[in-house]
């Protein structure tokens, strides 16, 4: 198995080349029961896939399980390699509308905190 990682746009992309066939694969990461393994359902913020085009591509939404409880979004894609395995695909983005709306400041910004009048 083979690995490599990117991040783009907020997103991180793996790649992973896998030595068992994408029928296999996409029980894997398709049926609840065998998925459960590796992303237990608590973790989904809804039990469904959000989103399926059959032997090829799904997606989840995720929550995370701490407080602010961000929601994102997993899109596993599979794809058949030259060798008869698998090349998995995986994205994970976050997605959730409260970002845009928070201000971040560096924890070092060493500017006073001002306050203004109403």
């Amino acid at each position: 198995m083979s690995e490599e990682a990117k991040e783009l746009d907020g997103a991180i992309k793996l790649e992973f080349d896998l030595g068992d066939p994408p029928q296999k694969v996409w029980r894997a990461i398709t049926i609840p029961e065998l998925r459960e393994r590796w992303l237990p359902e608590e973790t989904l913020a809804v039990p469904d896939a959000i989103a399926v085009t059959p032997d090829q591509r799904v997606s989840y939404r995720l929550r995370d399980d701490r407080p602010p409880f961000f929601e994102s979004i997993v899109t596993f894609t599979i794809t058949p390699n030259a060798e008869g395995g698998t090349c998995l695909q995986i994205v994970h983005e976050l997605t959730d509308d409260r970002l845009d709306r928070m201000a971040f400041t560096a924890a070092n910004s060493n500017n006073p905190l001002l306050m203004l009048a109403a």
